[in-house]
């Protein structure tokens, strides 16, 4: 049974590896790349960025809709990462090589097609590891599944630069890039679509009911996913200016990937400490721990500049050692309201991580699309030695200085989290009583007299 089980945590998060090793070139290396390798100006590689994400959020939630209603003899969730599979290759492919003319639509159209298909894959994927169990807890080993290969999956893509050799040749780096997730992609998806067994899906589920009702119908979705926005968006600011910041205001560039690979390398360290903690105080006041750690981390790096690479180092193994809670449990705590909800007769779990995808999706969008504009307004310049003092600590206060503010605003939000491990186990059992007395209403009624006279 324990066998079953771990090769189920392990086809199920083996997926999360090659669909990070997009997340680094699509949020942190592109921007960089069309600005300073393509010539575009950071206006238009912003507004472009920000058109393509601000329609990869209407779809995510038609996506997450489409996917629960859909009935299919090889299952809805696979069915739907099938489909974008190629769509994601495809449009990868002409992002991370481009060829002809690239100017600002050509980047939103490669972009668009590009989300799209991830989009098709990771609903889906992220839907199908809520329905897998009950248990409170296995939750947490799905969700830290996923992002423990997440994790790796990041690693792998920071080490390419030095494997290839290919550090000062971003280019490079991300036409190798695409070559080798047309061969990931497929290798990594085929064991969970093969040997994974989906839930069937009852036709009374199938129904669309309004987005205002799943908002409606836990109080504790209302709370999270106006954090988990703004969480993702204090999180997407220095994802997205990471190289900016290290190559301007530090003036390493060449340490880049050093830096980076600190950064995730202390997230696998701390993942188990997050998933430990989580046991013993429950998630929410885990992640909030976390979020505290991330703050005190980053009050520094405002005051950094040229020739202190090895403080920021330090703030990145501290940063670093959070990231495991901050993206293992938010996903978690959503996982355990989804199934409730589901429980409850709103079983539109793709939707609701449609919603969650939307959010994620849109913070990146904003992140992005405020940034850039904004470092183009406060006179940034291509060569790194002409750039202005009020250049340089505008990008300070975007990389540090407003995460700060914003996951300040998390911390209170989240500290009194209406939903924990004894609400859940609570509801559940409630629940199996109420079906034992609907079965056997006479046994327990038998039952609750003893009591009564004893």
């Amino acid at each position: 049974m324990k066998s079953a089980w771990y090769r189920q945590l392990l086809f199920y998060g083996l997926p999360g590896l090659p669909l990070a090793m997009l997340g680094l070139p699509l949020y942190v290396y592109l921007p960089t790349f069309y600005a300073q390798e393509l010539g575009l100006s950071l206006t238009v590689v912003g507004m472009a960025l920000l058109a393509a994400r601000g329609l990869d959020v209407i779809t995510d939630p038609l996506i997450g809709w489409a996917n629960d209603k859909v009935n299919s003899r090889i299952g809805r969730r696979k069915l739907f990462m099938l489909l974008g599979t190629p769509l994601l290759l495809v449009g990868l492919d002409y992002l991370l090589r481009p060829v002809g003319k690239v100017d600002g639509f050509y980047l939103f159209l490669w972009s668009s097609i590009t989300y799209l298909g991830w989009t098709l894959i990771s609903i889906p994927w992220q839907a199908w590891g809520a329905e897998m169990t009950r248990d409170y807890h296995q939750k947490s080993a799905l969700a830290a599944s996923r992002e423990a290969f997440a994790i790796i999956g990041t690693v792998v893509v920071m080490s390419l630069p030095f494997v290839l050799g290919t550090q000062a040749k971003l280019g490079e780096t991300l036409a190798t890039l695409a070559l080798l997730l047309w061969l990931l992609l497929p290798l990594c998806l085929l064991p969970a679509l093969v040997w994974l067994v989906e839930r069937r899906q009852n036709r009374w589920f199938a129904h669309l009911r309004q987005v205002g009702s799943i908002l409606s119908a836990h109080p504790a979705i209302r709370q999270l996913l106006p954090a988990y926005f703004i969480n993702s968006f204090a999180n997407a600011l220095p994802a997205t200016l990471f190289i900016l910041f290290v190559s301007l205001v530090l003036q390493a560039p060449e340490q880049t990937g050093v830096v980076l690979m600190v950064y995730f390398l202390s997230g696998i360290l701390g993942l188990p400490l997050w998933l430990w903690l989580a046991r013993r105080i429950d998630k929410s006041r885990a992640w909030v721990l976390a979020l505290g750690v991330s703050v005190l981390a980053f009050a520094c790096v405002p005051w950094l500049g040229a020739g202190d690479l090895g403080w920021f180092i330090a703030v990145c193994v501290v940063s670093g050692l959070a990231l495991g809670a901050d993206v293992a449990l938010p996903a978690s705590m959503q996982a355990d309201i989804a199934q409730q909800m589901q429980h409850q007769g709103s079983p539109h779990t793709g939707l609701l991580f449609g919603l969650w995808g939307l959010l994620t999706k849109l913070a990146l969008a904003l992140a992005v699309g405020i940034a850039f504009p904004l470092l183009d307004w406060a006179g940034f310049a291509q060569d790194a030695a002409t750039q202005t003092d009020t250049t340089l600590w505008t990008l300070a206060c975007l990389y540090a200085g407003l995460p700060i503010v914003l996951k300040g605003w998390v911390i209170w939000k989240m500290w009194r989290f209406p939903f924990s491990e004894v609400d859940f186990r609570d509801y559940w059992e409630m629940s199996y009583a109420n079906a034992l007395y609907a079965a056997y209403p006479s046994v327990l009624h038998r039952e609750r007299v003893q009591q009564h006279e004893d």
